[in-house]
């Protein structure tokens, strides 16, 4: 595969001239990751914005939709099991309590904490939303071959540990 110049190897033409004395080599995975993220970011907001959500929204209904019936976990399972940290875990919940997709109902195994449930409204978004979220998610990895995505996904796990 050719591959014509792109911004991250004109980035590093630059640095190879002002400061040869240095490996800058490592800017050509990370540029390239960071623009990637970039791209994909704006393009699933696009998908979410589309359905008057955003990405943490997504995120805690699919969550949610993931366990299976009855669709309900705790707080901090909920934390741990999705893309958004703890501390936004409260403040998202009660968004989406006002907007009818999750409810928060005492835990009966402890007496102080909550479960979080997903509302049939929330199942019917996240089911609206979840096919269109796939299908921008299969155009932005379309230059890929099957091989080269799952070559990537193993490199991707690597770099996440």
């Amino acid at each position: 595969m050719v591959m014509s110049m792109d911004h991250v190897d004109r980035i590093l033409a630059q640095w190879r001239v002002e400061r040869p004395d240095l490996d800058a080599s490592p800017m050509a995975v990370i540029g390239r990751l960071s623009r990637a993220a970039a791209r994909v970011d704006a393009r699933l907001a696009a998908t979410f914005a589309a359905h008057g959500i955003d990405a943490a929204t997504f995120d805690v209904l699919a969550t949610l939709a993931r366990q299976g019936p009855p669709y309900r976990i705790t707080p901090a399972q909920l934390a741990a099991d999705s893309m958004i940290t703890t501390s936004a875990v409260a403040q998202r919940l009660n968004r989406l309590d006002a907007l009818g997709l999750v409810t928060r109902e005492p835990n009966p195994q402890d007496g102080r904490g909550k479960l979080v449930q997903l509302t049939p409204a929330g199942r019917e978004l996240l089911d609206r939303v979840l096919p269109e979220h796939l299908a921008t998610e299969e155009s932005l990895l379309a230059p890929l071959s099957a091989d080269e995505r799952n070559t990537l996904a193993q490199l991707l796990a690597l770099l996440a540990q």
